[in-house]
C-alpha cells in the first residue's frame, strides 16, 4: 500500500453520527451538519419495502427483500447494476454487502465508482469477489467502452468474504484517486481512476446473488497541498516539463510519461502566441526546442502548430508538435495527476484570462494550480479567477516568506533548491501558515534525501520516475508484491541511425532489477547504440524482484532505415574514403540497389567490415 506524499492521507475519514439513519439527501433532514461532521449525501437502508425512487436497474433482477436490497446475476457473463446517486468529485461509499449464493468463488460484486446513470460502459469499480484472500480477492477495475476489462490494481483481503457473511465496504474516493477498505481495513490505494464529466454511483454482481444494506454516501474535504507528517510521509513528484529527463520537454509525449510515471503532479509552461493562443514551450523563442525560429509572442498559433518539437531530442520523437493548452488539458482530463501550470511572463490581463477561460471552458480549475515568478500575474489571476489556486516561484528566498505568501494569496511557495537549502528553517514556518514548499529543479537522489528529512512537500525533477521509485522503496513497510514499468522508451517507438537509446524503468518494491535488451544484459541507465544494430524489432524486457515475488515487463522498439542512418553508416572510420565517396553519391542519388551492391562487394573484397557491410547493404535494401 502507497503511502500519501503531498494528499491528504485517503483513509482519513470522520466518523458518522448515529442520528443520519435515516435521512435520503441530507437536505431531507433538515438540519445543516457540524462543522467536523462529513456532509451526508446520500443515506439509504431500503426500509421502505421497494427499490427507492432514483435508483435505476438497468441490467439483470434488482429486488427489496427484508430490508435488504438483493441483485442477481444467472451467469459470470451477466453484470448485473443498478446505478444511484449524484456525480460528486471527493466522496466516501459506504455499503454493507452479504454473498448469498455464487457461481464459484471467483464470482464477484462491486460498487461502480463512476457509472453513466444508464449502466453504459465505460465506468470504474472497486470490486469484492466472494474469495476475497486470493490475490485478485479486491480490485480497481474499469470496464472499458469496448467491453474489455482493464484491471489496474490488485490485492488480497485479510479473509474470505464467502457466502453467509455481512462485510462492511468503504471506498474513499479523491478525483481520480481512491482507497479500498475493506471491514475497516485500508487495502491499497489506486491513483487510476478515469473520472467522467457526469458518472453516478451504482452496485453490480456477477454470478451470484449479493444483498445490500445501508448505503452511505459522505462528502469528503479536497486534499490539502501541504505534506503529512509521519515517518512513512515522502515528497509529493512533480514531472518538471512533463518526463523531460527521456522524452523532449513541454511535449504530450513527455507529459503522457509523466502521467504514467505515478507522478502527483505534471509541471509544463505557458506563454501567448501573437493571436493569443496559449502556447506550451519553456523558452521566449523557439529556436532551442523547435526547428522553428524567433520569439513565440511574434508568430501565430498557426505557424507554431506545423513546428516540429521532438527531432532536437531524438529522431525517435520526430514529429511531436507544440502542444497548445488545450491539448494538455485534454490529455489529462479526468486524470489523477494535477497540472502546475507556469505562466512565464510578461503576460497582459486579456492574455491571462483567455489562460484562464480554456481552463474553465473545461470544468478543470480543481486540476489546475497556477505558479509564476511574474508577481503581477498572480495579482492578475487572483482577480481573474479567485477559486484557481496560485503558487509562487522565487528564484531567492523572501526575508519573511510566510507574510509574501499570505500577500498573495498561495498556497505554494516554491524556491529554488540551492536557496532554500541555506534557510532549511522557512519550510516549518511556510507548512504552519498552510503553505507548501516544492523547491526545484533537483534529480540527484542524495539532494531528494536530504529534501524528505528536511520536509517539502514536493519535489520537482526532470526524472518522475525514479522518485516514484525511490520514494516507494524508502516507505516500503508492508511486502507486497514488486511492480515494475518501462517509461521509456514508450512500446512501439520508432528510432534510426544515430540514435542513442536510455531504457527508463520505474520499480517499487524491488530489491532486484534485471534489464536485458533482445536477451542479452544491460545495466540499468545503460546507452545503446542504434548503430550497431539490426533493422526491426528489438525488446527490452526488465525483471524485478522483492519480499514478495517478481515481476516483469518489457517494451518493443523499431529500427527503422532511413537515407540519414545510411549517410551516417558510410561515414565511419571503418569506411576508406574512395568507398565513402562512391557511397555518398549512390544515398544522394536515392540508388538504393547501388548503395547495397557496392557495400556488399566491399565486404567481399575486406574492404569492410563484413558486419558493417551487410548493414549497409540491409538498411539499403529496406529502403529499395
Amino acid at each position: 500500500m502507497r503511502p500519501n506524499r503531498l494528499s491528504l492521507p485517503l483513509w482519513a475519514a470522520v466518523p458518522l453520527v448515529a442520528a443520519l439513519l435515516t435521512a435520503i439527501p441530507v437536505s431531507a433532514a433538515g438540519d445543516e451538519p457540524q462543522p467536523d461532521e462529513p456532509e451526508v449525501i446520500l443515506h439509504e437502508d431500503f426500509s421502505g419495502g421497494e427499490i427507492p425512487a432514483g435508483w435505476n436497474p438497468v441490467d439483470g433482477e434488482w429486488e427489496v427483500v427484508d430490508g435488504r436490497l438483493v441483485g442477481t446475476s444467472a451467469s459470470s457473463s451477466q453484470q448485473s447494476r443498478i446505478t444511484f446517486g449524484e456525480h460528486r468529485r471527493n466522496f466516501r461509499v459506504e455499503v454493507t454487502a452479504r454473498f448469498e449464493q455464487v457461481v464459484n468463488a471467483a464470482r464477484w460484486t462491486a460498487v461502480a465508482l463512476d457509472i453513466a446513470d444508464d449502466g453504459s460502459t465505460p465506468w470504474w469499480i472497486a470490486t469484492m469477489r466472494s474469495g476475497t484472500a486470493a490475490p485478485n480477492g479486491l480490485e480497481f477495475a474499469q470496464r472499458t467502452a469496448s467491453d474489455s476489462w482493464n484491471v489496474t490494481d490488485t490485492a488480497a483481503a485479510p479473509y474470505d468474504a464467502g457466502t453467509g457473511r455481512d462485510v462492511h465496504i468503504a471506498i474513499d474516493v479523491r478525483g481520480s484517486r481512491a482507497t479500498w477498505i475493506f471491514d475497516d481495513q485500508e487495502i491499497m490505494e489506486t491513483a487510476a481512476l478515469h473520472r467522467s464529466a457526469d458518472g453516478v454511483l451504482g452496485l453490480i454482481v456477477n454470478g451470484a446473488t449479493v444483498s445490500f444494506d445501508d448505503v452511505l454516501v459522505t462528502e469528503l474535504d479536497d486534499d490539502p497541498i501541504t505534506r503529512p507528517i509521519g515517518p512513512d510521509s515522502v515528497p509529493a513528484v512533480i514531472a518538471h516539463r512533463g518526463y523531460s529527463g527521456v522524452n523532449p520537454e513541454n511535449t504530450l509525449a513527455a507529459i503522457e510519461a509523466g502521467l504514467r510515471s505515478g507522478a502527483e503532479y505534471v509541471e509544463i509552461d505557458v506563454h501567448s502566441s501573437s493571436d493569443g493562443v496559449p502556447i506550451v514551450l519553456h523558452d521566449q523563442t523557439l529556436d532551442r526546442t523547435t526547428d522553428g525560429t524567433g520569439a513565440l509572442s511574434g508568430v501565430t498559433s498557426e505557424y507554431v502548430a506545423g513546428l516540429d518539437a521532438g527531432s532536437w531530442f531524438s529522431s525517435a520523437f520526430a514529429g511531436q508538435k507544440v502542444p497548445t493548452l488545450a491539448d494538455v488539458l485534454d490529455l489529462m482530463q479526468g486524470r489523477a495527476p494535477v497540472l502546475l501550470l507556469e505562466i512565464k511572463g510578461p503576460e497582459t490581463y486579456d492574455e491571462l484570462t483567455t489562460t484562464i477561460d480554456v481552463i474553465r471552458e473545461r470544468d478543470q480549475l480543481d486540476q489546475v494550480i497556477l505558479q509564476s515568478f511574474d508577481e503581477q500575474v498572480l495579482r492578475d489571476v487572483r482577480q481573474i479567477e479567485p477559486d484557481l489556486r496560485i503558487a509562487l516561484l522565487r528564484s531567492t528566498i523572501d526575508p519573511d516568506p510566510v507574510t509574501v505568501a499570505q500577500e498573495f494569496g498561495v498556497i505554494a511557495y516554491n524556491p529554488n533548491w540551492n536557496r532554500l537549502r541555506e534557510r532549511p528553517e522557512v519550510i516549518a514556518e511556510l507548512q504552519d501558515a498552510g503553505i507548501a514548499v516544492m523547491p526545484y529543479t533537483i534529480n540527484d537522489p542524495e539532494q531528494w534525501a536530504i529534501l524528505r528529512d528536511i520536509g517539502v512537500d514536493g519535489i520537482i525533477t526532470d526524472h518522475p520516475g525514479a522518485l516514484v521509485g525511490w520514494n516507494a522503496r524508502h516507505v516500503q513497510t508492508v511486502p507486497d508484491e514488486p511492480a515494475v514499468q518501462i517509461v521509456a522508451p514508450l512500446d512501439g517507438a520508432t528510432v534510426t541511425r544515430g540514435d542513442t537509446l536510455v531504457p527508463a524503468v520505474v520499480a517499487e518494491r524491488a530489491d532486484q532489477i534485471e534489464l536485458t535488451f533482445d536477451g542479452e544484459p544491460v545495466a540499468v541507465g545503460a546507452s545503446i547504440d542504434v548503430d550497431g544494430l539490426d533493422l526491426g524489432d528489438h525488446t527490452i524486457e526488465v525483471s524485478v524482484r522483492g519480499v514478495a515475488g517478481e515481476a516483469t515487463a518489457s517494451s518493443t522498439v523499431t529500427v527503422e532505415a532511413s537515407a540519414a542512418g545510411l549517410i551516417r553508416l558510410a561515414t565511419t572510420p571503418d569506411v576508406p574514403r574512395q568507398l565513402r565517396d562512391q557511397l555518398l553519391r549512390a544515398i544522394d542519388r536515392g540508388d538504393w540497389t547501388r548503395v547495397a551492391g557496392t557495400a556488399e562487394r566491399a565486404g567481399e573484397r575486406d574492404e569492410l567490415p563484413a558486419e558493417l557491410a551487410a548493414r549497409i547493404s540491409g538498411d539499403a535494401q529496406a529502403l529499395t
